[in-house]
């Protein structure tokens, strides 16, 4: 939490795409309650259809939740925003940037259908280093990788292309 706060500065009026956790992945919900009360927009994602990119729709800790997909909690009210920041939880991830995930690929299909400067940050567990991930094409690169050791990697401006 304190390595995000440092990575994004001010967060008022910023709309930030955080994740509700599931299975060993870091808890941000305290983190994402301080920075709802610092102003940011926080949403969160929610499949609409499978195999699809995921939206993301307003959460505030006062929101009431609903089960979506796998059973993950989302927002009940469907209030959709374009994040400019998007925490992704990861499994696994590489030297270059590239995540596991549990899976699905609805993190990449919705990194590659946001428009503009979207900044990626994966976020896991201190034991989460691999040598390599083996990308296939459609994989996206995080920007930034936070561990819960509180190590960065700053992968940004790398020369990486999204597809």
């Amino acid at each position: 939490a304190q390595r995000l706060d440092e990575v994004l500065g001010e967060v008022s009026g910023r709309v930030i795409a955080a994740y509700w956790p599931i299975r060993g992945e870091i808890n941000l919900r305290p983190w994402m309650t301080a920075a709802s009360a610092r102003g940011a927009h926080v949403c969160l994602p929610v499949v609409v259809e499978k195999n699809q990119p995921v939206e993301f729709h307003r959460w505030t800790p006062e929101s009431a939740m609903a089960k979506g997909f796998w059973n993950i909690p989302v927002p009940a009210a469907a209030d959709p925003l374009v994040p400019e920041v998007v925490i992704v939880p990861l499994l696994g991830v590489d030297d270059q940037g590239y995540r596991l995930g549990n899976g699905g690929g609805y993190y990449d299909r919705t990194l590659a259908r946001l428009a503009g400067d979207v900044l990626a940050i994966g976020v896991g567990q201190p034991f989460a280093r691999m040598r390599t991930i083996f990308p296939m094409p459609w994989d996206i690169p995080m920007d930034k990788v936070i561990l819960g050791d509180g190590s960065l990697d700053d992968h940004a401006g790398a020369g990486r292309v999204r597809p």
